[in-house]
């Protein structure tokens, strides 16, 4: 396991070199706008990256933004999206959407279409979660995201079975700032300034991408608005809800198919 923390507080050169003389290997910081007290800065990016510190980003507008669904997680990957640039975040390392609250199974269907969306406007880099137990395990099965952040705060003693961050403590005081301790796997998808990450071939034809969803995706896409209709016509609002996750599913799937062959979001 890697030595970590996560913090609030921006980085001096000489905080970033205490913690990597205490053998720290990584920082999760925030992908935050300009003004931002919390935010990751690219002058800061590259005294982490000097001091040998690898950098976890992540994002956070708001506590419980990813309980507002499909149209909120547009808003902030645009954004998130944006600040990863702004720093000099290499392309294919992982962006962390907060999940910094406590979860029911109510509030699933709202995330998993909050990061559907958010990870549709994060083109290029991936897409991770950072929250308690019950989220990070149910985003995973849904095969949502690959990269799991998980806090012991609201995990009531759970832990996934190899996150690739685990924050274990909260609201220490080391080198003078606020900290809370984290440790990775070694797959955290952290990064440095300039470092270039070897893009791996497509091992999907392009042909063979576009069959499948013309083929099977955007029929049973059709077949799912044409029976939408047909139930609302009757006011069965429930059923109306459940046909229109079942499109979104759809094209989130042909989206990844495209993704994964160069090609342009839908």
């Amino acid at each position: 396991m890697s030595k970590g923390f996560d913090c609030a507080t921006p980085l001096t050169a000489k905080t970033a070199a205490l913690f990597f003389d205490q053998r720290y290997k990584f920082v999760c910081r925030y992908l935050a706008p300009s003004g931002s007290w919390k935010r990751l800065t690219a002058n800061e990016a590259v005294i982490c990256s000097n001091a040998g510190l690898w950098i976890v980003s992540v994002f956070e507008r708001g506590a419980t933004n990813a309980l507002a669904g499909a149209a909120q997680g547009k808003d902030d990957g645009a954004l998130a999206l944006k600040y990863a640039k702004e720093v000099g975040q290499p392309e294919g390392t992982v962006i962390y959407a907060a999940v910094d609250t406590d979860v029911s199974s109510s509030h699933y269907n709202a995330i998993e279409e909050y990061l559907r969306s958010f990870d549709e406007q994060i083109q290029g880099y991936e897409l991770g979660i950072y929250g308690e137990y019950e989220i990070c395990e149910e985003m995973r099965i849904r095969g949502v995201v690959n990269k799991l952040w998980q806090t012991y705060a609201w995990s009531r003693g759970a832990k996934i079975s190899d996150p690739n961050v685990y924050q274990y403590e909260n609201d220490v005081i080391e080198n003078g700032i606020g900290i809370d301790r984290d440790e990775s796997n070694g797959d955290a998808g952290g990064w440095k300034v300039g470092m270039v990450i070897q893009q791996k071939s497509a091992i999907l034809d392009i042909d063979v991408a576009n069959t499948i969803i013309n083929t099977w995706i955007s029929p049973a896409w059709n077949d799912a608005d044409r029976a939408q209709q047909a139930v609302e016509v009757d006011g069965d609002v429930e059923a109306s809800v459940k046909l229109e996750e079942q499109k979104s599913y759809c094209n989130w799937l042909a989206n990844q198919l495209r993704k994964a062959t160069g090609q342009p979001f839908q």
